[in-house]
């Protein structure tokens, strides 16, 4: 979002855990939805505060959402209706912001037709109270469908360019697609849509069923491994080193990790300095060494536009191939 817009205050928000109903169990949405509110602050998925509460410490909540309808609210006024099914919503919801779904029968026109014709005195209304509608497109070619929808919106509502030179819609008024988005699809979305002159900072996303549980230890070429062990009194690095997959080499020995000069690495075979490794043991011997509050892993987690090289997610595929 750097790329494209003034600030990143929204960036927290961009992108909502719409995932509860898609993992196999309540404790799977609690960890996973309780991983996702490190980074971001919107989601449904309400297992996840209630597990940061109750093990790390959380006062009150760390996900939020807004009213939103879902397609049987919809469809359930009929084809010819959904004007009207929509115009309800606003009228329900009347303050802050809200979300529509809006690809129930043919998305293009109820762009065209309903929010850009028979209920835009509400939108602008809406506006002028200082909230947002959020209209959602739920299926489709994330990549052709949100610049298509943004171009609509833009050619009837207006647009001004921000200070870097890229389209912003309204503050009233912005795009969110919540189908088939993953960190994949989710690049090429904002790549489309800063080589067509939009700022990110117009679309927001959701993500179900890819997002909570289809995430797993090889995404992120993360798995625990033994590296050490005492065997009668006698020290023995452990470690795997498969013929036919010498990717899966494992660490051997007593391990440290160590920055030098902003680079993180993992010294093996005991030969990293003590005064300088940032592991910290949490568990021994069944004792919590180190009791974390969800405040601090957030803090931890916190990075800024200086600290990473944005064009690595957006260009390369070593980030997406977990190298």
């Amino acid at each position: 979002m750097s790329l494209t817009h003034d600030t990143l205050e929204t960036v927290e928000f961009s992108l909502h855990d719409a995932g509860y109903r898609g993992v196999s169990s309540v404790e799977s949405a609690a960890l996973g939805g309780a991983a996702h509110m490190i980074n971001f602050k919107a989601s449904d998925t309400v297992a996840g505060s209630s597990m940061l509460r109750k093990f790390y410490h959380l006062q009150g909540v760390a996900g939020f959402s807004t009213p939103s309808s879902e397609h049987s609210t919809v469809t359930t006024w009929g084809r010819e209706g959904e004007a009207q099914a929509h115009r309800h919503m606003l009228e329900v919801y009347e303050e802050g912001d809200a979300g529509c779904v809006c690809d129930s029968y043919d998305i293009w026109k109820c762009f065209d037709d309903v929010w850009c014709n028979d209920l835009r005195d509400l939108v602008l209304q809406r506006g002028e109270r200082g909230g947002c509608i959020y209209l959602r497109p739920d299926s489709g070619d994330p990549v052709e469908v949100v610049l298509r929808c943004l171009e609509i919106l833009g050619q009837s509502y207006g647009t001004q360019n921000n200070s870097k030179g890229y389209k912003m819609l309204p503050p009233y008024l912005r795009v969110i697609h919540a189908d088939g988005i993953d960190y994949r699809s989710l690049r090429d979305v904002l790549e489309c849509l800063k080589n067509n002159g939009w700022s990110t900072a117009n679309a927001f996303f959701g993500a179900g069923g890819a997002l909570l549980q289809r995430v797993n230890r090889d995404t992120q070429k993360c798995a625990y491994k033994v590296s050490h062990a005492v065997v009668n009194g006698e020290e023995k690095e452990v470690y795997k080193e498969p013929i036919t997959g010498t990717w899966k080499k494992s660490k051997r020995g007593r391990l440290s990790l160590q920055c030098d000069e902003g680079v993180y690495r993992t010294l093996e075979h005991g030969q990293g300095d003590v005064d300088k490794d940032l592991l910290v043991p949490v568990f021994e011997n069944g004792e919590l060494l180190k009791d974390y509050s969800f405040d601090e892993i957030c803090q931890r987690a916190d990075i800024s536009p200086q600290d990473i090289d944005i064009m690595e997610f957006l260009d390369g595929e070593k980030f997406l191939d977990g190298e």
